[in-house]
């Protein structure tokens, strides 16, 4: 008798127990739901560039193109490849004469969703930005008309700037980046672990993973790193509460060399966490590898406190549930060059 009434009473404690455990997870699923929204599965519409599989065809043939630079070897898929989470595994990219950029390399994965774009936001939109990197003497280091030159050479690109725009002059530098905008913003990532979380099944993360994301709640990583693409939604001082080394921050003064306010020195446009453990080296500088370090110093510099190593690792595990489907994108055949198409230049 005293055996069955043990058995029952661990029963119960065992129901008991579950069910408090049930409710802790959809606790903290419903205030992960106000901080943080799923990626969801389709782009969202651009008004002033609406969506067209034209237009998103011809934004793909242009993203992976090495014509559109000066030396006819770099392209955007150079910096922003999409086999390594749109990152590009360096600490600054290499450009145009092997010259080395100022800062590493923003995933393109889910870039549509940030309010702007690069590290110091001078660039409102994905058009925008794709006309950065084309002109940029460290990156393509091209021109506007060298490019139109040179697509207006092949009779593929015509005719699909023609299908994708109409006119009587379809191809134009405007176009290009429109329709680069428009490929770059069908890169999303939906479906992580953390997504499914998010939509209600709290047995989507390990206990351990959930520390990680209480963790990440409550010491207030989720205030530079909510929304939907877990950042990229304002600009924060990089060193709120303790400057970094200055290996860390190389010197470089963020968004005060485009503005020249004094409260914008080392402010900088949180990036995303999305996928994080894919994009390696992080910060502005790329000087930090490993993800756990990173955590590391994000607490002490921003939010002035020291995470244990149990709590670090714990964030770590968290963040690697951000990791969605990666776009599943076949590399085009490139419309012909004729004898009209520039050739490469190295100068």
């Amino acid at each position: 008798m005293c055996m069955k009434k043990t058995a029952v009473a661990c029963a119960i404690g065992a129901i008991l127990c579950f069910g408090h455990h049930t409710a802790l997870a959809d606790e903290l699923v419903e205030q992960a739901a106000k901080v943080f929204k799923p990626i969801p599965t389709t782009p969202p519409a651009l008004d002033r560039n609406p969506l067209t599989p034209e237009k998103i065809e011809l934004g793909r043939l242009l993203f992976f193109d090495p014509r559109l630079s000066r030396s006819g070897l770099i392209s955007c898929n150079t910096c922003h490849n999409l086999g390594l989470g749109g990152a590009d595994f360096q600490e600054t990219s290499i450009g145009h004469r092997w010259q080395k950029g100022g800062r590493n390399s923003p995933t393109v994965l889910n870039a549509i969703f940030n309010i702007a774009q690069f590290w110091d936001g001078r660039a409102t939109d994905l058009m925008e930005q794709a006309k950065g990197p084309v002109q940029a003497s460290v990156e393509m280091s091209n021109s506007p008309d060298a490019v139109v030159q040179t697509l207006k050479s092949m009779p593929g690109y015509v005719e699909r700037f023609k299908k994708a725009f109409g006119g009587t002059d379809p191809v134009t530098f405007d176009n290009m980046a429109k329709a680069i905008e428009a490929f770059e913003a069908t890169l999303l990532t939906p479906n992580s672990r953390f997504d499914a979380f998010l939509r209600g099944n709290a047995g989507a993360l390990t206990v351990r993973e959930k520390e990680g994301l209480r963790l990440f709640m409550n010491k207030g990583c989720a205030s530079c790193h909510g929304g939907v693409n877990m950042g990229g939604t304002g600009y924060f001082p990089f060193g709120l509460v303790e400057k970094p080394k200055e290996e860390i921050t190389a010197g470089d003064t963020g968004r005060f060399k485009i503005t020249g306010a004094p409260s914008d020195q080392y402010v900088f446009k949180s990036p995303s966490l999305r996928n994080i453990e894919l994009t390696a080296p992080y910060f502005h500088s790329g000087k930090i590898w490993c993800l756990k370090e990173a955590v590391a110093v994000m607490g002490s510099a921003q939010l002035g406190i020291s995470l244990t190593q149990d709590d670090v690792e714990k964030i770590a595990d968290f963040l690697k549930t951000t990791t969605g489907d990666q776009p599943r994108v076949e590399y085009p055949i490139l419309p012909v060059p004729t004898k009209d198409t520039p050739v490469p230049r190295i100068d």
